[in-house]
């Protein structure tokens, strides 16, 4: 008698799927000074000076403004430490986080 033996083959296949992205906005209030913004801007997200001041005066404008888009943990860090910098300093700087539905 014969003996037979059937063997199987997996291949696992990987796909790598991008973090979602959300965009960081910072929410204009009357009591969070305008060079607080700035310095933040410049700090926390590596923004040029003169990139800051014009993200800030849209934000002054505009009520609000989008000053990054980046992986959410990221942009849930920065949010966090920027919050905590602004308290620290006695400022109500609101940060807001929102999907990023352009990619």
């Amino acid at each position: 008698m014969a003996h037979t033996e059937t063997r199987s083959r997996t291949r696992t296949v990987e796909r790598i799927v991008e973090p979602p992205m959300f965009r960081v906005i910072y929410i204009n209030d009357n009591q969070t000074s305008m060079e607080f913004v700035i310095a933040s801007l410049m700090e926390f997200f590596g923004h040029t000076q003169e990139l800051a001041e014009q993200l800030t005066h849209e934000i002054h404008e505009q009520g609000s403004g989008v000053v990054a888009v980046l992986p959410f943990e990221t942009a849930e860090q920065k949010g966090i430490e920027v919050t905590v910098s602004a308290r620290s300093q006695n400022y109500p700087l609101q940060i807001k986080l929102e999907p990023d539905n352009i990619n």
